[in-house]
């Protein structure tokens, strides 16, 4: 049955073929395999790095214009006067050292991103090993280290994501669901691209922009054209 489901997939459009983003986006949401459930929409950009060196790693955050179609608990490590800005700003829970505390002592993990102040970094070290293999240890690369945690938080509920090249070169997160349409998921998708190409390493050499492919969660990759992107770090 689930051939039957992929193969119809497919269907109208190659598989081959790098299309335009326009196109590319147009044709997703008929690759989705599952009517019973919105597919999250994928993209996955191999890049022209070598993530060993340090000099090389491309990390940062993007504010998806259209959101990502699904709501973020956010928890704000803070003292009084910047956990109540979070909180005002929509943060799920924010504190300071009694959330390390239930962290640590109880296990607990009812939040999807953790935002931390400076000054309270100290503290939250203390636990990065429970925090760091769940990817959720605070990083001023990715904005997450902040003084401005309401900013922190307002992007983080509008569709902000985070994104780290992997080994083999490859950076993948979500950028929408497939019921978003072509316009929206277009959207999403150039703003994300545009940042990694304004995050090009100096040391980088060659072709950046290798491939990037957008899929449903369980449908076919549709390929994207990377020269349209090819520019944008001069603009």
């Amino acid at each position: 049955m689930a051939g039957k489901k992929y193969r119809k997939a497919i269907e109208g459009w190659d598989p081959i073929k790098k299309y335009t983003v326009e196109q590319a986006c147009e044709i997703l949401p008929r690759t989705k395999i599952s009517k019973k459930w919105d597919e999250t929409v994928d993209v996955a950009v191999r890049l022209g790095v070598n993530p060993k060196y340090a000099d090389q790693m491309v990390r940062g955050s993007v504010v998806l214009p259209n959101g990502t179609g699904k709501s973020k608990r956010v928890l704000v490590i803070a003292k009084a006067d910047k956990a109540k800005d979070a909180l005002d700003a929509g943060a799920d829970f924010a504190g300071s050292d009694e959330y390390i505390k239930k962290i640590q002592e109880e296990n607990w993990f009812e939040f999807d991103t953790l935002v931390a102040t400076p000054d309270m970094m100290v503290a939250v070290g203390k636990i990065g090993r429970i925090l760091g293999p769940r990817g959720l240890m605070p990083n001023p690369k990715v904005g997450t280290v902040t003084v401005d945690v309401a900013k922190a938080v307002s992007e983080l509920k509008r569709g902000r994501v985070e994104f780290r090249v992997e080994k083999a070169g490859i950076v993948q997160t979500a950028i929408g669901k497939a019921s978003f349409g072509p316009e929206k998921l277009a959207g999403n998708l150039r703003a994300l691209v545009e940042t990694l190409v304004k995050l090009k390493p100096a040391t980088a050499k060659g072709q950046y922009l290798k491939s990037i492919v957008i899929s449903t969660t369980h449908g076919p990759g549709v390929k994207v054209d990377p020269v349209a992107f090819v520019n944008v770090a001069a603009d």
